[in-house]
């Protein structure tokens, strides 16, 4: 054990010499700093100053080359984590985030109608949306050519259900899909076949929210909501 520390004594006595003998012929010729700081690990290792044995040398570039690797990877997550100013993008809540959007779109337009345009209504659509995904019931039964789900709810789900799907029928139409919504007393039956064995198994995977989310079209309808030039579904 005395042996031990007498030996890890003499090692500490040996790596603080060489970090401050290196520090000396850095100060004194600038021209190592350059090569450490420009070397990439394809090039050779720079050759130790004179008077300085090998194996210390080579001890003291290990050390400083895996600070300087750590340091990088800390500058890497503080990006990750914080992005260039250090301030949070995400708005905190979907329905917001989408207002937040369609409105900064609006005001970035010369061209905006501010006398037509309606918040409110978007805002209306969304909640629609939001009653729909989370708290309407999908009872789904597969068919042999496609699926058909009854889709309920009750006061508010029930109105958005109401809304909402039908709406979806001519969007599902042009992928294709022969799709239609009969009434129900809670809700709404939506029915999607097609001829293509494929597309039945790909409608069966789906399911109704899978299917709801079908088309490019919610996005484009959001601001045109927003700009009065549609009436919500």
């Amino acid at each position: 054990m005395v042996s031990w520390s007498w030996k890890a004594g003499i090692a500490s006595i040996v790596i603080i010499a060489a970090t401050a003998y290196a520090a000396a012929q850095m100060s004194s010729h600038p021209e190592m700093h350059s090569q450490m700081g420009s070397g990439g690990p394809d090039q050779p290792s720079m050759s130790p100053p004179t008077g300085m044995p090998a194996q210390m040398h080579a001890h003291m570039m290990q050390m400083m080359q895996g600070g300087t690797r750590s340091g990088a990877n800390q500058d890497n997550m503080m990006g990750m984590h914080g992005g260039t100013t250090g301030q949070p993008t995400l708005s905190g809540q979907d329905a917001f985030g989408a207002i937040q959007e369609v409105v900064q779109i609006l005001q970035a337009d010369p061209a905006t109608d501010w006398s037509k345009v309606k918040i409110s209504a978007l805002r209306q659509h969304l909640i629609d949306m939001s009653e729909v995904t989370l708290h309407a019931v999908a009872a789904e039964r597969n068919l042999d050519n496609g699926i058909e789900i009854a889709v309920t709810g009750e006061v508010r789900t029930l109105d958005a259900i109401k809304r909402t799907v039908p709406a979806h029928i001519t969007e599902l139409v042009k992928l294709g899909w022969n799709a239609k919504a009969e009434d129900l007393p809670n809700g709404v039956k939506l029915t999607v076949i097609t001829n293509d064995p494929k597309e039945a198994i790909k409608l069966h995977a789906l399911g109704f929210m899978g299917i709801m989310v079908q088309g490019g079209h919610h996005q484009p309808h959001h601001l045109m909501m927003a700009k009065g030039e549609m009436l919500p579904h």
